[in-house]
């Protein structure tokens, strides 16, 4: 991308220069002032705007979809922060795509608006409960569900929810806000909505389902009853590596000619797999790139059991070996073949093929995708909120092997590097800073394991019952204590002394120009 000619600081982002902008950098064709709500998304991260919010903008720049427009809404403090950035500058932000090859950016400008974040939710069940609000969508992070994590189940006795069911007019959670209002659209005859979920978890509408009908049914049966009946929630399998914006991204929007309080850098690859389940209508996202199938859960185990499962594979050590990034742990030889084992020999197993991808190439398109030196997605981002992140992405894949009677002894050796992690410094000796909802926890246990790592998986609320078997718990106890010993990188290479086929990296032009197909078949539109 050529340099612009504007100040060092960049063009300010704002509906009245965005004709002002660099001439390389796209921007709405599309009336703005002419959009009307269909969508409140709750979540407004770096995530949703590098994805639902981009597949929805690129149909509006078709001239479509032109009533479905994002209203913002949050339940959290830092929402509040994010929504000051962005009604600054009128809702628009940069989406700047990192490809090895170049760079090109991006004005998005399919929201419109966002909520004010209050404590009881007023304005956000007042804007939920609106008839034109035809789906209500959500990015709350993978914990964010209250399910108990050992059985799946809603957890009712939450703290949260509890406050909840006993205010269900002044809710503090999104659910909450979600049930009050539907509470509000069944009395007014303004009828249901779809819930949407648009985080990584496997079949995510099931779960919101879960959650919404649990809660509503504390205080209102005949509600929940209502709800469950008459609302949608689509499950769907979502991908993009959009990595947090800090300093260097702030700088890098102004290098490409955009001031922006928010930008947002983000992969040269995007998914979304949806199920076709609307019960007020929907976008048809299917015309810049989406997929609407009836079989979500292939692909979201493909892809969590790979993709996000992989994160964790090489995160957790690369945070021990002080790698700061995810490239940077692809760069690293025994980091990049362990990534490559487990799956091939440990997690490929127990995957099904999808149209157009076998596990193996799947492998190896992740491969490509942690490997690119732009993204720098840090380790402890990837790292963070692993008692919900291990529970969904690496412990289905141990039940599976265990009952399947095929090894799991790789992703045992992750869960003790995250046991090791959580103890709360690197191998050099350097601090790691709080990286869990649940960190004074997770490290008292991870420091009596040190020396007891039955300690460890005696957490039922993460492992269940995982501790009683002998293969995963003698295979756990045998890697915590080698890696307090010995190091990680010991641990590694000892688990990688039988090599299960080539690691991708050192494949031929070939496999190369398969990766590029890959790409190109499943990218974006």
């Amino acid at each position: 991308m050529t340099q612009p000619t504007q100040s060092a600081q960049g063009v300010q982002l704002a509906n009245s220069t965005l004709d002002q902008l660099p001439a390389q950098i796209e921007r709405p064709t599309y009336d703005r002032q002419g959009l009307t709500p269909g969508i409140v998304h709750i979540g407004v991260g770096n995530f949703h705007r590098a994805h639902q919010a981009w597949y929805l903008h690129r149909l509006m720049q078709q001239g479509e979809a032109l009533d479905w427009a994002i209203i913002g809404a949050g339940v959290r403090p830092a929402d509040a922060a994010m929504r000051d950035r962005l009604l600054a500058q009128d809702c628009l932000n940069t989406l700047i795509e990192l490809d090895p090859a170049s760079d090109r950016a991006e004005v998005v400008g399919s929201m419109i608006d966002f909520l004010p974040v209050e404590p009881e939710n007023g304005a956000l069940i007042a804007c939920l409960s609106r008839p034109e609000i035809r789906i209500a969508a959500l990015t709350v992070t993978e914990g964010g569900y209250y399910v108990d994590s050992a059985t799946g189940e809603f957890d009712a006795q939450h703290a949260d929810i509890q406050f909840d069911a006993a205010n269900p007019a002044t809710p503090k959670t999104a659910f909450g806000a979600i049930v009050a209002a539907l509470r509000l659209r069944r009395d007014s005859g303004a009828g249901p909505m779809t819930a949407q979920s648009c985080d990584n978890l496997q079949g995510n509408g099931a779960v919101l389902r879960q959650t919404v009908v649990g809660l509503a049914r504390l205080s209102d049966p005949e509600l929940a009853a209502w709800i469950d009946t008459n609302c949608s929630f689509p499950n769907s399998m979502v991908d993009c590596i959009v990595p947090a914006t800090g300093a260097r991204e702030l700088e890098l929007a102004k290098t490409v000619g955009v001031n922006d309080a928010a930008p947002v850098t983000h992969e040269n690859f995007r998914q979304w797999v949806i199920e076709d389940d609307f019960c007020a209508g929907r976008p048809d996202w299917d015309k810049v790139g989406a997929q609407f199938t009836s079989n979500v859960h292939d692909f979201e185990m493909m892809k969590i059991r790979i993709l996000n499962g992989g994160h964790q594979v090489i995160s957790v050590p690369g945070e021990l070996l002080s790698v700061e990034s995810i490239s940077g742990c692809m760069q690293d030889a025994d980091i990049r073949q362990l990534f490559v084992t487990i799956a091939q020999r440990e997690v490929a197993p127990h995957v099904k093929a999808v149209p157009n991808m076998t596990p193996d190439s799947y492998i190896e398109l992740i491969h490509s995708r942690f490997s690119n030196p732009k993204i720098v997605d840090t380790t402890r981002r990837v790292a963070f909120d692993g008692s919900s992140r291990h529970p969904g992405f690496i412990l289905p894949t141990v039940r599976e092997g265990i009952a399947a009677g095929q090894s799991i002894r790789g992703l045992a050796l992750v869960e003790a590097a995250w046991a090791r992690m959580c103890a709360g410094t690197r191998e050099d000796g350097s601090l790691i800073e709080a990286n869990d909802p649940n960190w004074a926890h997770l490290n008292a246990v991870a420091l009596q394991a040190k020396d007891d790592p039955a300690a460890w998986l005696a957490m039922t609320n993460i492992y269940g019952d995982l501790g009683q078997n002998e293969a995963f718990s003698g295979a756990f106890a045998h890697w915590l204590t080698a890696i307090w010993k010995d190091g990680t990188r010991a641990a590694i290479q000892a688990y990688d002394h039988s090599r299960v086929g080539q690691p991708v990296a050192r494949q031929g032009a070939g496999h190369r120009d398969d990766v590029a197909a890959i790409h190109e078949s499943l990218s974006h539109a």
